[in-house]
């Protein structure tokens, strides 16, 4: 649409009964229920396809073995990771009780001590799901679906349990 017409475009829209503006918030909660990466925030130029479980990003031909291996930035690192393994994972969290972990929060393996293993990169009260939801990164060895972990939230650990991603079933075209 034109800059132009955009804001005709828009009140066409809203004049629908069945349409109500949203914002921010609400693209993010439903962008987190479906697993998506924020960029900036889950993915960034430091992390890898690999890192992040995008590996369907990566077209086969230009793995080892394929036709054009390679030849692509981060080639060394990704076709290393692919080969054997990321050192940390993104994972789907579930926190217990009804707060989210937000962005910046803390991942520990115990309850008490220790130091951190991992952080939140997203995190908000999924509507479709009506629990709290997160994404992070943490080592390899405690990604595994099920495990239990624990957020620093205002300075109490809380348990969080790494889950599926998507948190809910997809239905978009890929």
């Amino acid at each position: 649409v034109p800059a132009s017409e955009a804001e005709e475009f828009a009140r066409a829209l809203l004049s629908h009964e069945a349409v109500e503006p949203i914002g921010l918030g609400a693209r993010d909660s439903l962008r987190l229920e479906a697993g998506l990466c924020l960029y900036g925030h889950d993915i960034d130029e430091e992390t890898s396809p690999v890192e992040a479980r995008l590996t369907w990003a990566i077209q086969k031909l230009r793995r080892t073995g394929g036709a054009r291996e390679g030849g692509f930035p981060g080639a060394d690192r990704i076709l290393a990771e692919l080969s054997d393994g990321a050192a940390r994972h993104r994972v789907g969290l579930r926190p217990e009780g009804r707060a989210p972990m937000r962005e910046g929060t803390e991942l520990y393996a115990e309850a008490e001590g220790g130091t951190p293993i991992g952080r939140v990169t997203s995190g908000a009260f999924g509507p479709t799901i009506e629990a709290p939801m997160s994404m992070g990164y943490v080592p390899k060895d405690v990604s595994a679906e099920g495990t239990q972990l624990f957020g620093d939230v205002r300075g109490k650990r809380q348990p969080v349990t790494v889950a599926a991603l998507p948190f809910t079933p997809a239905n978009f075209k890929r």
